[in-house]
């Protein structure tokens, strides 16, 4: 069975090319999600007629803002302006419970003690450890960036389809078994072949590509230098909006 894939941002922080933050809308037929949910995502929801109260679950790589700086406004609209119902659950790295009330208290005071009308659930991820989320099968992978938690890459598996999202990271062989063999691998690069710390180059992945053997790649999260000399770089690159089916 198919699944859609849609980049609803496929930005870095600084919203280079004029990109949205990074989420991404997965449809399967059992489960509907989000892979991170950057401060801008609830724009781009709106933007590509995305309902949020069909969405079951929002996974999360890495606690920085522009992937999941996001979840403040996505809860606060499911409280008072979309008026949820049905459960919803998040879940992401270790801290992710207080780093979210805490961000929400910063940008909305006294917001993170309102009830919500609807069942929400915070899990949290144990790097290289499986996890199930209904349909979902999660197997996170301990990455390498700095952001006061644990960095994930996720590998995701549902309806028979598997997909592997880097999250923010240098180069570590973690990528490698969180790759192997998906049908979709999505790819942080935030440059072509310029070494940077905590950020992967598209030389540096193209090398691994044959120990991956993913069937699709897609790289995102890429700098002004990147978007400079994608179209000639021979990978297919994420835009904001670009559909896939996998």
């Amino acid at each position: 069975m198919a699944i859609d894939f849609t980049f609803l941002g496929c930005g870095d922080a600084f919203g280079s090319g004029g990109r949205f933050n990074t989420c991404f809308h997965v449809k399967a037929p059992s489960a509907t999600f989000l892979i991170d949910c950057g401060a801008s995502s609830m724009i781009s929801i709106r933007k590509h007629g995305i309902d949020p109260n069909a969405v079951d679950a929002i996974l999360i790589t890495h606690l920085h803002g522009d992937h999941f700086g996001g979840l403040p406004f996505f809860i606060l609209d499911a409280q008072l302006g979309s008026r949820r119902s049905r459960p919803l659950t998040i879940a992401g790295p270790p801290g992710l419970r207080d780093r979210l009330f805490q961000a929400m208290e910063v940008f909305f005071p006294d917001s993170s003690g309102i009830a919500q009308k609807f069942d929400l659930t915070i899990v949290e991820f144990t790097p290289d450890e499986p996890a199930t989320l209904g349909a979902l099968t999660v197997m996170p992978h301990l990455v390498r960036h700095p952001c006061g938690a644990p960095p994930l890459a996720l590998r995701v598996e549902v309806d028979g389809k598997s997909l592997c999202y880097t999250g923010d990271t240098e180069w570590v062989d973690a990528i490698v078994d969180a790759a192997r063999g998906v049908d979709l691998f999505v790819c942080e690069t935030y440059f072509d072949d310029k070494p940077v710390r905590f950020h992967l180059n598209w030389q540096t992945v193209k090398r691994h590509l044959p120990d991956i053997g993913a069937k699709r790649v897609v790289v995102t999260h890429m700098s002004p230098e990147m978007l400079s000399r994608v179209g000639s770089l021979g990978v297919e690159a994420a835009e904001d909006g670009l559909r896939l089916s996998v």
